[in-house]
């Protein structure tokens, strides 16, 4: 329970920490929120004069000293507000809930289908080590794992989209048109992540695949596996009951590792397939300048990774003995 404490406090620590540089990161950059009255993202038009931005400066509390401005920060935070948006004229949370949603489609979609993948590619080449099969498959992963994400999505976007016409160019749905069933509307939804998903997984299936690799090399060592064998067990019950379930034990962790990497490479493939996720989003609050959305989208972020990562630690107690003692 003592551990269970620390560990509690130091994510309240972090968190801290977190809100912290959310709050000055954004007042760190040039330029002014209220210069930017209208226009669309690519094209700001600086409308206000010098008496228009002194009005707004005092109406959003940007006049008052930083360290006022900050402790009504922390206060909106303890009441569950994230503050109001000064480019869309709406609350942040209602902002980001939103498009939250189609970022997590992307993200998790990706994140089951890279781990599926890595499982079974990495059970593969450790089943088959030093064969032709093994080192081509982690010379490929190797490859494969450090290729950024927004340039795979640009290849696949010149491709499969423009010139073979098998995918939508952008957006997340057809807008304007009327579907006659629910079935239809999802399916339509679907089309419109194939390309974006394809993109993330194929980055993030490599990390996996070396980890269950070597994972699951080391687990084929131990002795339990070898008396498994002198006993006469089956080699598929060896490998996927004794030896799998085992290397796979790490993955809890890496889980978590993987989803804040799949958060931070979804923002950047939702500006290639202008996607409407927090990306998205985020671009545009960076472009106008708008501190109260892009507090709120680290934020949500932030604490999104955060999660992850306590649950994954508390689960991995509770599956691993070892750990837990």
């Amino acid at each position: 329970m003592r551990d269970f404490w620390k560990t509690v406090f130091g994510y309240v620590l972090t968190f801290f920490l977190i809100i912290t540089l959310n709050f000055a990161l954004p007042r760190m950059m040039p330029g002014n929120p209220f210069v930017h009255l209208s226009g669309e993202d690519e094209e700001v038009f600086e409308t206000a004069s010098s008496e228009q931005v002194a009005y707004y400066n005092a109406y959003y509390g940007l006049d008052q000293p930083i360290l006022t401005q900050y402790g009504d920060y922390l206060k909106g935070l303890l009441k569950g507000d994230l503050g109001f948006s000064y480019y869309y004229k709406t609350a942040v949370l209602d902002i980001v809930l939103r498009r939250i949603l189609w970022t997590f489609l992307l993200a998790f979609s990706a994140l089951i289908l890279s781990f599926i993948l890595g499982i079974i590619l990495g059970s593969y080449s450790a089943w088959h080590r030093d064969s032709w099969q093994d080192r081509a498959l982690y010379m490929l992963m190797t490859i494969t794992s450090e290729i950024p994400p927004f340039l795979v999505g640009i290849v696949l976007l010149i491709v499969f989209a423009a010139n073979l016409k098998l995918f939508p160019l952008s957006g997340s749905m057809k807008h304007f048109t009327t579907y006659t069933s629910m079935g239809e509307k999802v399916i339509n939804i679907l089309h419109h992540a194939i390309l974006p998903v394809i993109t993330l997984t194929f980055v993030r299936v490599g990390g996996v695949y070396l980890l269950v690799r070597n994972s699951l090399i080391g687990v084929l060592k131990q002795d339990y596996i070898r008396t498994a064998k002198a006993k006469g067990l089956r080699e598929k019950r060896i490998q996927y009951v004794h030896a799998l379930k085992n290397a796979l034990l790490p993955l809890f962790t890496r889980l978590a590792m993987q989803l804040g990497t799949m958060m931070g490479g979804t923002i950047l493939v939702e500006n290639v397939f202008a996607y409407p996720g927090v990306g998205l989003l985020m671009r545009s609050a960076v472009n106008v300048r708008d501190y109260p959305l892009i507090q709120g989208v680290f934020l949500v972020l932030a604490l999104t990774v955060m999660t992850a990562n306590f649950a994954a630690d508390h689960f991995y107690r509770k599956l691993d003995p070892r750990v837990r003692e």
